[in-house]
């Protein structure tokens, strides 16, 4: 057996060569045999042992002497037989263990994951592009991260950049570096406020900046976005930028989104800046901020008239943008993706009397702060009465916990509260609205949610209430504190709603506006369902309050249960991916901006979810005339659109301004009586504010649908992707020849797969993979998506290296191998014998502006008549023989040995034919590489050299009766 020599990061000093051997040629050195990889620098010798994997690659320092000789891969011996079965088995374990496939996807070789032939398709727009400018938005849940991923990967294989970086919401920043890592092989420290002292006392002593020094960063767009540190990340930033959730840097009207705006804006100046732009929903409703987006791919873009595109301007747009519904790839390419289906559910309740009673108090109490406004009031004073009034009535509408905590001058007050009353106090006039509108307000725009309750919100409104308007917030304190528990309707209907999609097989996650909400409904679950249960299920609260690592920590904690619940609120609504471990989801408080409806189903309707349908249900209070209203104004015309068009349609105006007209128009009724009747319902569809937005709604339905026709995905056919996916699939193997692999490999050395209902069961874990994955039994599956509690095992997964890695250096080193290089087959599948040669060849990729890339891929070649004559089978025809044969007969061994001599001696007789072969390969990969990038001038490969002569792997015979 081959010891692993070093880690990949490793240099093996003092050594010299006169002569630096090519990449991809075989080297002796140290005893041993090694396969030579380009390097970045000159004086460093990248090595790779023969039957190697990349983490066994090492570099030897060319300074001092070392003595490095040519050498050529050992042919087989006819010592160890066995039969075209361990052919079979050799060829895959060699075609698992390829990472720098010869195809034109060369990152394919590296993922753990397995694309959807749909999410290939940016990866081909990007290739057929000079500088990368991509806007991808595909539908929620389609996998626009894989599909970036595979751009950075690929661009990163072909040495066309050497960094990437990624801009995005601080709490998605954990979730990217953990996709790059388990999916991409993609190492990326993560920059933002909680990491940067860390980061930056591991920098070198010399003169290194935390951007630059790290080779790949993702970085919270907070962060970077800042004054004192934005001019540093632009001189400082990465080859590659990728923007997640780009539609928070549009051309805003206030400060934050401004910083961000001018961030992005200032990387797509730079005309070699490689920068892919992430969104569900560019097209906010609202043209200039989507022409803004548009801008950053090609300042022209800013000023086309959408509804009046050119031909020519259609096309130049769909070769940047890319934008796709579920419907629109769900079964492209005859391949289906099963996405789940969403099923829209309402459950309503009462308040008890003495719920109802509070609520009626407070809903007056705001109306009157409304209403009646002295003129004596500044316009600052004015709007803080304003603010603290919807402030009052959303947290008496959330919980108890809420109210309490908001209108209770005990609370403790956090940083963010300190500062939001510091900003407040100084009555900055329109800015106040911008300030105190995310406290109370469900503003999609901003890069953070706020999820802390209004306190400052309703402290600075009172500075214009009188005295008597005092007494009664506290009035309002001791009645909420007496209605936790029993007299909280809401709260025990969420708690029977539980229950039940428990009892269902459900995994539920409960979505509230505040952190005390949150917590305050964690705790009476846990009270009543964890102690009925003996602890089978388990109930977490996730708030804002947690920093990004503790809300890893709990997470996984909560995922470590069979049945789980988790209470959260919109600090995890955008963006985080958890459909692996839930399949349901509860509006505990209604979301005032159908925006946020949807992004808080999103994170468990999309690829990846297991079960066939989810449950998103609304709970709304029927005698609560707020619930009423943004449920019968705004959240069931979204749910409405959604079921239509299978995509939502943002409000195509500023979301606050359309939650402010809902409330200005609960205001103007008189009573809290008739504020409770299905009447008032009646009479806010006809509000001459509300029904201008659904007027503009209705037209941002209509042009969304022309839009989809208008910015259909046109420049790339699906011919085309499977075109280089059948090719890439023949170099690299795809799922069901990772599958045949590993139970093929698994029965031979005795622990054999049991078939499941959802994948295989293996009970016992080979020898020699319990170093690498342990010896637990595990479930697994090779296709996508997988249940909970079933692995996905793809071609890169451990046990797939692990054998792999295993039967490959026991074919070249090993005793009596189960993997044999050589075989005898008596069978009447043939009738003449037929000699199949199992080969793996290597070639020097070179391009205009790169460095030689090594390539390599596996080839089988079957032959009949002599060596220095041979009529050759096709590679289809050789691999259905090794696939088909079934032995009729057999011989002695002696006469086995005999005949696989008989070939041995006359392999060099072979050479020509097999230097024909490794050259008309190499012309047809060269053709499928400028395929690829047929339209761009820079990067495309102008030769594929085969490294000659090729390794001849394994030789089988297959004979006649």
């Amino acid at each position: 057996m081959i010891a692993v020599v070093s880690n990949q990061n490793q240099v093996l000093p003092l050594s010299v060569v006169t002569s630096p051997p090519t990449p991809g040629s075989i080297v002796s050195c140290r005893n041993r045999q090694w396969v030579v990889l380009p390097a970045e620098q000159e004086e460093v010798i990248r090595l790779r042992p023969l039957s190697g994997s990349e983490e066994q690659v090492c570099g030897i320092y060319t300074i001092l002497g070392e003595k490095i000789e040519p050498a050529t891969f050992p042919h087989p011996q006819g010592t160890h037989l066995r039969n075209h079965e361990a052919g079979r088995l050799l060829l895959d374990a060699a075609r698992l263990s390829l990472r720098s496939g010869a195809g034109p996807f060369r990152c394919l070789g590296r993922l753990s994951v397995r694309p959807r032939p749909y999410q290939l398709v940016p990866l081909l727009m990007a290739l057929k592009q000079e500088v990368i400018r991509l806007l991808i938005s595909d539908d929620v849940g389609i996998g626009k991260t894989i599909e970036t991923a595979l751009i950075a990967r690929e661009l990163l294989d072909r040495g066309e950049i050497r960094r990437i970086g990624v801009l995005c919401p601080p709490q998605l920043c954990d979730q990217w570096q953990r996709e790059l890592k388990q999916k991409f092989n993609i190492d990326a420290v993560v920059i933002r406020s909680g990491t940067v002292a860390k980061l930056e006392r591991e920098l070198p002593s010399s003169d290194h900046h935390i951007f630059s020094y790290y080779r790949h960063i993702i970085v919270s767009l907070d962060y970077a976005k800042s004054e004192r540190r934005r001019a540093s990340f632009l001189t400082h930033c990465p080859d590659l930028v990728i923007v997640d959730e780009v539609h928070t840097a549009a051309n805003g009207k206030e400060g934050k989104t401004q910083q961000r705006h001018q961030l992005v804006s200032k990387l797509a100046e730079n005309p070699k800046q490689h920068l892919i732009l992430l969104t569900a929903t560019p097209h906010s409703g609202i043209e200039a901020s989507f022409l803004s987006i548009l801008g950053f791919l090609n300042p022209d873009f800013s000023h086309l008239q959408l509804d009046a595109l050119s031909e020519q301007q259609r096309i130049d747009l769909a070769q940047h943008f890319i934008q796709r519904r579920r419907a629109d790839v769900q079964n492209w390419m005859d391949e289906e993706t099963p996405f789940p289906k969403r099923e829209a559910l309402e459950y309503p309740y009462q308040l008890s009397k003495e719920y109802r009673d509070l609520l009626d108090d407070v809903y007056d109490f705001a109306r009157g702060l409304v209403q009646s406004v002295d003129d004596s009031l500044t316009h600052a004073q004015k709007r803080g009465r304003y603010w603290s009034a919807l402030a009052i009535i959303r947290c008496v509408m959330s919980s108890p916990a809420a109210a309490i905590a908001t209108l209770s001058r005990q609370v403790k007050k956090d940083a963010d509260t300190k500062e939001l009353t510091s900003e407040l106090s100084e009555e900055l006039g329109v800015n106040y609205d911008h300030l105190a509108s995310p406290y109370v307000c469900d503003a999609t725009e901003e890069e953070k949610s706020v999820d802390i309750v209004p306190t400052a919100v309703v402290e600075e409104g009172t500075k214009a209430y009188q005295d008597w308007e005092k007494r009664k917030l506290r009035a309002f304190v001791k009645v909420a504190e007496q209605l936790t528990g029993k007299k909280d309707k809401k709260l025990q209907q969420t708690i029977k709603l539980v229950k039940e999609l428990l009892e269902e097989g459900y995994n539920p996650i409960l979505w509230c506006r505040y952190i005390a909400t949150a917590n305050y409904y964690a705790q009476a679950l846990q009270e009543v369902l964890e102690k009925q249960r003996n602890s089978q299920v388990r109930i977490i609260a996730i708030t804002g309050e947690l920093s990004e690592d503790e809300r890893e920590i709990r997470l996984d904690e909560l995922k470590s249960y069979s049945q789980r619940v988790l209470v959260a609120t919109d600090c995890l609504s955008e963006g985080i991916n958890l459909q692996e471990h839930f399949n349901a989801c509860c509006h505990v408080d209604l979301p005032f901006n159908p925006n946020r409806l949807e992004q808080r189903e999103g994170r468990i309707d999309r690829y990846g979810q297991a079960n066939p349908d989810v449950k998103c249900i609304l709970l709304y209070g029927q005698d609560n005339p707020v619930d009423g209203a943004i449920l019968q104004v705004l959240l069931r015309k979204a749910v409405t659109i959604h079921r239509s068009l299978g995509i939502t349609v943002p409000l195509p105006m500023d979301s606050t301004t359309v939650q402010e007209a809902v409330f200005q128009s609960l205001f103007e009724h008189s009573d809290t009586v008739t504020a409770r009747q299905l009447s008032l319902f009646e009479d806010l569809q006809e509000d001459a504010s509300l029904k201008e937005v659904h007027h503009h709604w209705d037209k941002a339905v209509e042009r969304e649908k022309q839009n989809r026709t208008r910015f259909a995905q046109r420049s790339i056919k699906p011919e085309e992707v499977q075109q280089e996916l059948t090719e890439a699939d023949e170099i690299l193997g795809n799922e069901k020849d990772v599958e045949r692999f590993v139970k093929n490999a698994c029965d031979q050395l005795g622990t054999s797969l049991i078939k499941k209902k959802q994948g295989y069961e293996l009970k016992t874990i080979p020898p020699c993979l319990q170093p690498i994955i342990g010896n637990q039994p595990r479930k697994i599956a090779f296709t996508t998506p997988v249940s909970e509690g079933v692995e996905y095992v793809g071609r890169n997964h451990p046990l797939v290296e692990g054998l792999a890695r295993y039967l490959f250096e026991e074919a070249l080193e090993g005793q009596d191998p189960i993997a044999s290089r050589c075989g005898v087959t008596v069978t009447d599948a043939v009738t003449k014998p037929t000699i199949i040669l199992s080969l793996r060849l290597r070639y020097l990729l070179g391009g205009k502006n790169t460095q030689p890339l090594l390539a390599e891929e596996c080839l089988v070649r079957g032959f009949t008549g002599t060596p220095n004559a041979p009529q050759w089978l096709s590679q289809a025809d050789t691999l259905n023989l090794l696939d088909n044969t079934v032995p009729t007969g057999d011989l002695d061994y002696e006469d086995k040995q005999r005949w696989i001599e008989k070939v041995l001696n006359r392999l060099e007789d072979l050479m020509p034919s097999l230097e024909a072969i490794a050259k008309e390969r190499a012309k047809n990969l060269l053709t499928s590489h400028r395929r690829v990038r047929k339209f761009t001038k820079e990067g495309t490969f102008r030769k594929v050299e085969p490294q000659l002569p090729m390794d001849v792997l394994g030789l089988y015979i297959l004979l006649p009766e």
